[in-house]
């Protein structure tokens, strides 16, 4: 039901009274005052709204009385429904013309409120829709799937999911999200989550974010039944994106399972050994440099730009840092397990 709340109404007041030399009344659909420059009134039947909804139209009291002020009170309708009054105390013929000025606004505000919370209500459902989704196991009861149609989204077909981070928001990128069944991310502002159900489509798709958001990374999940699993695969594919710091912005589960896996993994009893180099960034750089190019000293010094004599001190930092030796084979292996850990 459109409503006007006693804050929204007092303000109107309050504003338009800076401007306009009379009193003014708002009433709710009942009569009620609910904003009023004279606040006393507030909480109390307004008879003039109380006429003028009852008749529907507006009504002009030309002399004050016991039960009523001289002035004008004209009913508010929006969507051919009665939401409000607004009383402006006065002699009619003066106060008519700001009569129509502030029932004019009050209708837009009125408007206006219930657009924002209609799109604030949709958008908690829509999130709440997606918890559910994403922490769904079996298979999926009518109810969720009636619940996932508006979405565009239908739960009977087989599914692959993009997981898109660091999305820069723009009119074209608005619009292919609303072509798709997609959603954002509560926890990650700048991420989206994007449903395939026709695999024909995928490498277009993917091809059309990466040319609009060139700085976006994106997860893909393998095609599977359930949403949780494809949500669980791309968004662990992300975090492997993000421990290597691939310079390709793309990444595949598929590709990387055994990666996922081996994160996932309890292997050692320092759990924490990257974590050690958190405050050093060009030590991680460094690492994860290293572990890309397969421990090569040449190519790393390379992609970073150094000196290899600035690449040797470094990795020697790392070893002091983390006991873990990058240019033994073994404990490469441990560092980069700590590593992918670390961005689990």
């Amino acid at each position: 039901m459109l409503q006007l709340s006693g804050k929204q109404a007092q303000d109107i007041v309050d504003k338009m009274m800076q401007d306009i030399p009379y009193n003014i009344n708002i009433m709710n659909e009942h009569g009620i005052i609910i904003g009023s420059g004279q606040k006393e009134r507030i909480g109390t039947i307004h008879q003039g709204a109380v006429q003028a909804l009852t008749t529907r139209k507006r009504i002009e009291v030309w002399q004050d009385s016991a039960l009523a002020k001289m002035g004008t009170n004209e009913p508010i309708m929006i969507h051919n429904q009665y939401v409000a009054v607004v009383g402006i105390s006065g002699h009619p013929d003066e106060v008519r013309p700001f009569s129509n000025i502030v029932s004019t606004t009050v209708s837009l505000l009125i408007e206006q409120r219930n657009q924002l919370e209609s799109l604030a209500h949709e958008a908690s459902r829509k999130q709440a829709f997606l918890e559910r989704l994403l922490s769904h196991t079996g298979s999926y009861s009518q109810k969720i799937k009636k619940e996932a149609a508006p979405y565009k989204l239908d739960l009977q077909l087989p599914t692959v999911l993009l997981y898109i981070k660091s999305i820069q928001l723009n009119a074209v990128t608005n619009k292919m999200l609303l072509q798709l069944p997609s959603f954002s991310i509560q926890d990650d502002e700048d991420a989206h989550i994007v449903f395939i159900q026709n695999e024909s489509e995928l490498d277009a798709i993917v091809q059309r974010f990466r040319q609009e958001q060139p700085q976006a990374s994106i997860a893909i999940s393998r095609r599977e039944a359930s949403i949780a699993a494809c949500y669980e695969q791309a968004r662990s594919a992300m975090n492997i994106l993000a421990a290597l710091g691939s310079a390709s912005r793309l990444i595949r589960y598929e590709d990387v399972r055994f990666l996922v896996r081996f994160s996932h993994a309890d292997l050692t009893r320092h759990p924490n050994l990257v974590g050690k180099l958190e405050d050093t960034a060009d030590l991680v750089d460094t690492l994860r440099s290293f572990i890309r190019h397969s421990g090569s000293m040449t190519a790393t010094a390379d992609e970073l730009s150094i000196h290899r004599n600035t690449l040797q001190y470094r990795l020697k930092r790392i070893q002091t840092l983390t006991g873990k030796n990058p240019r033994d084979l073994l404990e490469l292996i441990e560092l980069t397990h700590g590593l992918l850990t670390f961005y689990q």
